[in-house]
This record gives C-alpha cells, sequence and structure tokens, in this order.
C-alpha cells in the first residue's frame, strides 16, 4: 500500500507507560509488545516526511466525580492521571519536536478535542493507526476517523490487546464496517 506522505498522519494511540510499562496499573504485555514495530513505523513515516500524532489517554483527578454514568475509574480503576508517569508516552517512542500530541480524556481522539480540526487544516486524509488498546481506545478512534471521513487504515502488527483475541476482534471489526487492516511492512510512504 502506497500512501502519500503529505495526505497521511501517522495515529500512534495512548502508548503510555501506564499501558505499556510493567510498572503501570493497567499493563498489557501486548501493548509493551507492539513498541519496537511502532518504533521501526514512525522512522520510515519521519523520513518522507509523514505527520506523526500521538494521543495520551489523561485523566483529572476529579474528572469522574459528577458523572451519571461513563465512569471509567469505576470500569478501570484509577490511571493515567494528569501531571503523573503514567500519562507520559514510553521512553521508547520519543516524541520529536515535528510530532503533535493530542490529549484526550476518553477513548475517542477525536471526541472533544481539536485533532478533526487539526488534520482538515493540514489537508490530511489517510490515518495509518496503531498503538494500545485494540478494542478500546484504538478502535473507538479508528471508527470515530472512519465516520468523520478519513481513511483509517490499522495496522495489525502495531495494536497491542490485553488479549489476543481482542485484537482480532478489533481488526475484524474494522475491516468489517470501517476500515483497513494492513501489516506495517506493506506500507510504503512515497
Amino acid at each position: 500500500m502506497r500512501l502519500e506522505p503529505a495526505d497521511t498522519a501517522v495515529v500512534v494511540v495512548d502508548m503510555q507507560n501506564g499501558f505499556c510499562h510493567p510498572d503501570g496499573s493497567l499493563y498489557a504485555p501486548g501493548s509493551e509488545a507492539v513498541i519496537e514495530p511502532i518504533a521501526d513505523l514512525l522512522e520510515r513515516a519521519r523520513e518522507t516526511g509523514t505527520q506523526v500524532i500521538f494521543t495520551r489517554d489523561v485523566h483529572p483527578p476529579e474528572q469522574f466525580d459528577d458523572a451519571h454514568y461513563y465512569d471509567e475509574f469505576e470500569q478501570w480503576g484509577e490511571h493515567v492521571l494528569e501531571g503523573s508517569w503514567e500519562a507520559e508516552i514510553v521512553d521508547e517512542l520519543p516524541v520529536d519536536a515535528a510530532d503533535h500530541v493530542v490529549e484526550k480524556h476518553t477513548y475517542d481522539a477525536f471526541y472533544n478535542t481539536e485533532l478533526e480540526g487539526w488534520l482538515n487544516a493540514r489537508n490530511i486524509d489517510d490515518l495509518v493507526i496503531c498503538g494500545t488498546l485494540a478494542n478500546v481506545c484504538v478502535l473507538h478512534t479508528g471508527g470515530s476517523a472512519g465516520l468523520r471521513d478519513f481513511r483509517p487504515i490499522m495496522l495489525e502488527d502495531c495494536i497491542g490487546a490485553i488479549e489476543d483475541g481482542h485484537r482480532e476482534y478489533a481488526l475484524d471489526h474494522a475491516a468489517w464496517l470501517f476500515g483497513e487492516v494492513e501489516p506495517s511492512d506493506d506500507l510504503e510512504f512515497a
């Protein structure tokens, strides 16, 4: 698959210490396992000037105090609190000065963030999506991208999950409903 760097962004979803480091409160070995293939992907993308975007799932401690129904702390416990080590991107995936970082407070990187406007202002149409967790933030961000008429391309070998079945479900769902699923080796930025 050949992608034009000027029209493309690589979206790295939530590759944070809280999810990818063994000391993280929501550590999943499957998330740590995709650090290396994502690093390789970013190197290839940056060599061609393809935009890189990192999302960070960040929660103020009081975010869900007045929640009626949506309460991630009830579901997962307190995690990636604002200003914490857990909320930082893993050291193995350093953020470059040219990269864009989106802080989000839900599973969806488009919900109540500047991401859609930022992409539209740069005429970016194709989103190469990787990161973690497959059936949570990656799936919701990819689906939301498709609903906004971006082309979501989910990278099967660069998406972390708690269980392999979660990744398989998310990728099958994406391919069936809103996007494309490819191995990272099949991508060419040119």
